[in-house]
């Protein structure tokens, strides 16, 4: 009885509520916990694979830089600011490189990349809806006919 009970809990009304994630549709086969293990496997693939190597590298070549004195460091914090600027940098740009990685991988399991061209909606249409519809496209239909 428990475990029925759990079942009709876990069942996606047919409308969304207030508290629900932005990718909700209701006939959809994408599970939540798929779309949160790609989640969580882009951040640590870009920070791993990109943006740390890209950091570190940017920081050292910053360091040698104001070593041969092509950069100049400052007379009070020394290279320090300079350098952690090129680390910051360097992450923020590895985390940018590795999104389309991630787009491909959101793919593959059906979620089309969004821009600012695309809505975030369900492209399924419940029973009531395409009969308002129809309803509108035959009233539109006749208006332009007389």
């Amino acid at each position: 009885m428990s475990s029925e009970a759990v079942q009709q809990g876990s069942q996606t009304p047919p409308v969304k509520q207030p508290g629900w994630p932005m990718l909700f549709c209701p006939i959809s086969q994408i599970q939540d916990k798929e779309i949160a293990r790609i989640r969580k496997e882009c951040k640590q693939e870009s920070f791993w694979y990109r943006a740390l190597p890209l950091s570190l590298g940017s920081m050292l070549v910053t360091q040698g830089l104001v070593s041969k004195g092509i950069f100049s460091a400052s007379p009070k914090f020394g290279p320090y600011p300079k350098m952690a600027l090129a680390g910051v940098l360097g992450f923020v740009i590895g985390k940018m490189s590795y999104m389309g990685e991630c787009q491909k991988k959101f793919q593959k399991v059906g979620i089309a990349p969004f821009c600012p061209k695309q809505k975030r909606q369900c492209h399924h249409v419940c029973k009531e809806c395409k009969a308002k519809l129809g309803s509108n496209e035959k009233e539109g239909s006749s208006l332009s006919a007389s």
